[in-house]
């Protein structure tokens, strides 16, 4: 678990991407980060937090943000990335029936495979 304080904006992005590719070189694969006592985050850490969630599912990987502040989930929320909230999809777990987005994709888009569901309204 990466626990994120303070502020994120541009001055401190760079740590976050270096924390996190030190957690998937060690191999860690699903990172949880918390974000309980994070108060502020502008577009600069929205774009952080979408580019190591897109790292990590190159990887095989899952990003989870956890416990955001209202301020902060409603970011997520209406800039259409509260995805990051949601838990990884289990082993086994069926995709909804029709995806529209899905066929649009490339198989290969590892981003698509870790957060299914991305793309639909």
């Amino acid at each position: 678990m990466i626990t994120l304080a303070g502020e994120i904006d541009l001055n401190v992005t760079a740590g976050l991407h270096m924390t996190v590719e030190d957690c998937l070189r060690e191999g860690i694969r699903t990172i949880d980060i918390d974000l309980t006592v994070l108060d502020f985050c502008d577009v600069s850490g929205l774009n952080a937090f979408l580019a190591v969630a897109e790292r990590t599912a190159s990887l095989g990987g899952f990003l989870r943000l956890r416990h955001p502040r209202p301020a902060i989930a409603r970011l997520l929320e209406l800039s259409g990335t509260g995805f990051l909230l949601r838990s990884p999809p289990s082993a086994g777990e069926r995709q909804p029936a029709s995806d529209p987005a899905a066929e649009r994709r490339p198989a290969s888009d590892p981003v698509a495979a870790a957060y299914p569901g991305l793309l639909t309204p």
